[in-house]
C-alpha cells in the first residue's frame, strides 16, 4: 500500500507488520465486515417480510394459502439449515438460468439437463462471462441473502403466528363491535400489539442469524471467516510476507467481534423490549409499573 512497502524482504519489524498489515489482501479482509453488516442489514428485514406473509398465510382463512404458510414453515423448519443455505443460491441460479434460455435462445435443440451438467446458452448465463468482477461478486452476495431470508424467514413466520395469537381475542372483538372490518381490526388493532410478544423470539433469531453468518464462506461469498483463514495460514518464504500459523490469531479477532455484536444486540434489542413493554399487560410491563408506583 505505501511506497516503503514495495520490497518485503528488505524490511522488518514494526515496520514489516504495518506493511503486512495493509497489504491488499488485507484490505479486502477488513472489507469484509462490511460484507457481513451488509448481509445482516439486508437478510434481517427480508427474513421479517418473509416471516410475516407466512404468518398471514397461516392464518389465512383460505385453505390452499394456509397450507401454503404451513407448508413453508414446516419444510424449512424440519430441513437442516446447511441443506437450504446450499440448495437456495443453486435453485435460483438454475431457474433464472433456464428462464432466460427459454427466452434467449428459442432455437437450442440440445437439453438442458446433461447428466448432472446443467448448460445453456451463453446469452443466457448470469452473470455473463463479460460482465465485470463486481457483478459477479453481487450476483453471487445477492443469491446468498436471499437463501438467508427465505430460511430465517420460516422461524420468524412461526414466532409472529404465535405472537398474533398471543394479542387477547377480545380486543378484536372489541374493534369489531365498534365497527372495524376484519382487516382494519388485524392492522390497526392485532399487529401493533403482537411485537412486545414477538420481540423475544425475533431476537433469538437475531443472534442465531449473527451466528450464521460464517455461512457465507460455503456460499462462495469472501467473508470474514475465509479471509481468516487464508491470511492466517502459514505462508513460505514464496509468498511476499512469510509467516508461521497465524490462524488462531485470526479466529481470536473474529471471536472478539461476533462477542462485540452480539453485546451490542443484547443492549439494543434490551431498551427496544422495554419500549414496547411500556403499558402493556406483559410482565416486563407490570414490572415497569411497579417500579414508577
Amino acid at each position: 500500500m505505501f511506497a516503503s512497502c514495495a520490497d518485503p524482504s528488505t524490511i522488518e519489524g514494526l515496520h514489516w507488520l504495518a506493511c503486512y498489515l495493509t497489504s491488499g489482501k488485507h484490505m479486502a479482509f477488513y472489507a469484509s465486515f462490511g460484507t457481513v453488516m451488509l448481509l445482516l442489514a439486508i437478510t434481517a428485514p427480508a427474513a421479517l417480510a418473509f416471516g410475516f406473509a407466512g404468518a398471514m398465510a397461516t392464518r389465512s382463512r383460505l385453505w390452499p394459502v394456509q397450507w401454503l404458510g404451513r407448508g413453508y414453515t414446516a419444510m424449512v423448519r424440519g430441513v437442516p439449515d446447511i441443506i437450504f443455505f446450499l440448495f437456495v443460491p443453486i435453485a435460483l441460479d438454475q431457474a433464472l438460468e433456464w428462464v432466460r434460455h427459454k427466452t434467449i435462445c428459442p432455437d437450442w435443440t440440445e437439453p438442458v439437463r446433461r447428466g448432472s451438467d446443467f448448460v445453456v446458452c451463453a446469452q443466457a448465463k448470469l452473470p455473463l462471462s463479460t460482465s465485470p468482477q463486481w457483478v459477479h461478486d453481487t450476483y453471487g452476495f445477492a443469491l446468498a441473502v436471499t437463501a438467508f431470508a427465505v430460511v430465517f424467514g420460516a422461524f420468524a413466520a412461526n414466532v409472529l403466528h404465535g405472537a398474533m395469537r398471543a394479542v387477547p381475542r377480545a380486543q378484536i372483538e372489541t374493534a369489531e363491535a365498534y365497527g372495524m372490518t376484519h382487516g382494519q381490526a388485524f392492522w390497526r388493532i392485532l399487529v401493533p400489539q403482537m411485537w412486545i410478544y414477538a420481540l423475544p423470539g425475533l431476537s433469538n433469531l437475531w443472534m442465531i442469524l449473527i451466528k450464521a453468518t460464517p455461512l457465507l464462506f460455503l456460499l462462495g461469498v469472501q467473508d470474514i471467516v475465509y479471509w481468516a483463514r487464508e491470511l492466517g495460514g502459514a505462508k513460505t518464504s514464496i509468498y511476499a510476507y512469510p509467516h508461521p500459523d497465524w490462524r488462531i490469531y485470526y479466529f481470536l479477532g473474529l471471536l472478539v467481534f461476533y462477542l462485540g455484536l452480539t453485546k451490542i444486540s443484547e443492549v439494543v434489542l434490551g431498551r427496544l423490549n422495554a419500549r414496547l413493554s411500556h403499558g402493556q399487560a406483559t410482565l416486563a410491563g407490570e414490572a415497569q409499573r411497579k417500579a414508577t408506583a
